[in-house]
């Protein structure tokens, strides 16, 4: 459920003016809906009806401690690609039978500190890892439950920087070698198998790659049940994508869950999904102002303080986020809507129509709550953007901007400088 609208001419998100905001917190800032984040994780509750499930908010779309915190608070566990993610969900309150840990490059410290918390699942993308898992396992006199990672070659029609799920992409155990690989774990002293795992892609925006691909799944499940191995979860991934430019219709949360329920029906075990984007990017807004408004030869520049840095998506992705005016106008102008940093890659959007605006005004990137924050930099030594969470009539920052002064001292010279 989208909570910005326009009250009177003005930029709200949920019942707070984000003008109101910005008196308070300089630009650029992410702020976040909280009552947004819990509409989209109670649709994956009330609509998967046919299934066991547990839904895993996947960290790397946004892991503020108050994001994770308010899905934590509703019952959701965590999937996690790294130890960071890992220790974050631990500190915002997932209990750790609630996490899978995912990601192709687990080392043994990593390894270690997860069967220490004693996680629900290991999520294991090729044999060396599975032998590593197994030889600390081993060490600390546990068993670590795991399930595969399956690569099924299936084409998610996404972009090929984020497609997971063919061949060529290093994600997984080939589905056709899956077999020979759960006999080979079976083995295994300090390894229980419980699962098969897959993730095909993110932002997925049509439900016949997920078909394909769950049913490639359940087939495998159906040979590996029948060969023996105590197969009791399936790990059906994430993806599912969401409309950033309000021109196209993808699948529904409700589309996604119905869709589960009848291809998974018959299944009497757990269900794992691994949604991110699809729960928090609309949630989120980053405001900027406009510095300039720059004539050039043949393109007219609208320059912001917010920059590549602050939102990596477009530059990484060519991605397009819809840019609104805090304060609604009606005329209309075709701008390239550029960032301060030395890159010409740090360019938002090129030949774009939006409101006319003027220097000081505030604009709006929406659906920026996924893949905003979380993979901000400080590239030119430029300053992070703080996050801030709506509720109702309420804000608060929930990640303040470090000062130059924090941000350098992160540095130390050497002893003999």
């Amino acid at each position: 459920m989208n909570q910005y609208n326009y009250q009177n001419k003005h930029l709200y998100l949920e019942s707070v003016a984000i003008a109101d905001i910005a008196q308070q917190v300089p630009t650029p800032f992410y702020v976040y809906s909280q009552n947004t984040i819990e509409d989209n994780f109670k649709q994956y509750q009330e609509n998967l009806t046919a299934v066991d499930a547990l839904i895993c908010f996947a960290l790397k779309a946004n892991s503020n401690q108050a994001i994770i915190k308010i899905l934590a608070d509703l019952g959701a566990g965590a999937d996690v690609v790294s130890v960071g993610e890992l220790r974050r969900a631990l500190k915002a309150g997932i209990p750790a039978n609630k996490i899978v840990y995912s990601g192709v490059a687990k080392t043994r410290t990593d390894i270690s500190f997860a069967l220490e918390a004693n996680i629900l699942q290991f999520n294991v993308e090729s044999t060396n890892e599975l032998a590593l898992i197994n030889e600390v396992a081993l060490e600390q006199d546990v068993k670590a439950r795991i399930a595969f990672r399956i690569n099924p070659d299936v084409d998610a029609r996404t972009h090929e920087k984020i497609s997971t799920g063919k061949a060529e992409n290093k994600f997984g155990i080939p589905i056709t070698i899956a077999p020979e690989i759960y006999s080979q774990a079976a083995a295994m002293k300090g390894i229980q198998i419980q699962g098969v795992d897959m993730h095909i892609g993110s932002q997925l925006t049509q439900l016949e790659p997920f078909e394909q691909a769950f049913e490639l799944l359940y087939n495998l499940v159906s040979k590996l049940l029948a060969d023996g191995h105590p197969i009791s979860y399936i790990d059906l991934g994430g993806g599912l994508g969401v409309d950033y430019e309000h021109d196209k219709s993808p699948p529904s949360i409700a589309d996604y869950c119905n869709k589960i329920n009848t291809l998974l029906a018959d299944w009497d075990g757990r269900v794992i999904i691994e949604p991110g984007r699809s729960i928090v990017a609309e949630s989120g807004l980053l405001i900027s102002s406009v510095i300039y408004i720059k004539q050039g030869q043949t393109h007219q520049f609208c320059i912001l303080d917010a920059a590549m840095n602050d939102l990596l998506r477009p530059s990484m992705y060519g991605a397009h986020h819809m840019i609104v005016p805090v304060t609604e106008k009606t005329s209309q102008q075709t701008y390239d809507v550029v960032g301060p940093v030395c890159e010409t890659g740090d360019t938002f959007a090129r030949n774009y129509q939006m409101a006319t605006v003027e220097e000081g005004d505030l604009v709006a990137f929406t659906y920026t709550g996924a893949y905003g924050a979380v993979m901000s930099s400080n590239y030119n030594s430029r300053l992070t953007a703080p996050e801030v969470l709506v509720r109702n009539d309420e804000f608060y920052t929930i990640k303040p901007r470090l000062d130059y002064e924090q941000l350098i001292g992160l540095d130390q010279t050497a002893p003999w400088q």
